[in-house]
C-alpha cells in the first residue's frame, strides 16, 4: 500500500467517523482511534522496517527511526532527528573561514552535541515539553535559553548552534 493510498483512506475514514458522530449522535472516540493508528504505524515500522514516507523525502541530514553519528557535520546545514537518535561531533570544526552555523532539530527523539571546551560557542536553544541540557548546567523544558562559552566574542569567528527540541531530549557536552 503506497503512502498516498494509505493517507487517502485514513482521511476518508476520519471524515466518515466525524459525520457519524455528528449526524447520528454516536459517541465515537475519534482522537483515541487516531492515537491507536499512530502506534500501529510505529509498530509496523519496527516489524517491517518501512516508513510511510517515501525514501526521496528523507534527506541526507535527517535521522528517522534510527540512530546516526555525524563525526564531521557540515557548515550551514539543518540536521533533523525524528523518532531516533543523533550524535553530532563539532570538536574538529575549523573556524579559520569564519562562523560555523548549524541547526539541530529534535522531535520525539534524542540528540547529543559534542563541542570542544576551548572553542568559542553560542547556542540558542528552544524547547517545548523537552529536556535540553546546556554545558553550563542550565536546562530548557519549555521556553528558550542562550549559552555562550567563556571564549565567545560576538566580533570573532565562532560555532553557532540553533537547537530546537520538541517532546525529546538534547544534551550538549564539552570535551
Amino acid at each position: 500500500m503506497g503512502a498516498g493510498l494509505f493517507w487517502g483512506v485514513f482521511i476518508l475514514l476520519l471524515g466518515v467517523s466525524l459525520i457519524i458522530k455528528v449526524v447520528f449522535n454516536v459517541d465515537f472516540p475519534v482522537i483515541k482511534i487516531l492515537i491507536g493508528v499512530f502506534f500501529i504505524l510505529i509498530g509496523l515500522k519496527f516489524l517491517f522496517g518501512r516508513v510511510m514516507i517515501p525514501e526521496g523525502k528523507i534527506g541526507p541530514h535527517d535521522t528517522m527511526f534510527n540512530e546516526r553519528v555525524y563525526e564531521h557535520p557540515e557548515k550551514g546545514k539543518e540536521y533533523r532527528v525524528m523518532f531516533g537518535s543523533g550524535i553530532y561531533d563539532f570538536t574538529n570544526v575549523n573556524l579559520s573561514e569564519g562562523d560555523f552555523r548549524v541547526e539541530v532539530k529534535t522531535v520525539f527523539g534524542g540528540s547529543i552535541i559534542k563541542i570542544r571546551r576551548d572553542m568559542p560557542v553560542k547556542i540558542d536553544a528552544d524547547g517545548v515539553f523537552s529536556g535540553v541540557e546546556l554545558p553550563d548546567g542550565s536546562t530548557v523544558v519549555f521556553g528558550s535559553s542562550t549559552y555562550t562559552s567563556d571564549s565567545y566574542n560576538a566580533d570573532s569567528a565562532s560555532l553557532r548552534i540553533k537547537l530546537d527540541c520538541v517532546f525529546g531530549g538534547s544534551q550538549v557536552i564539552r570535551k
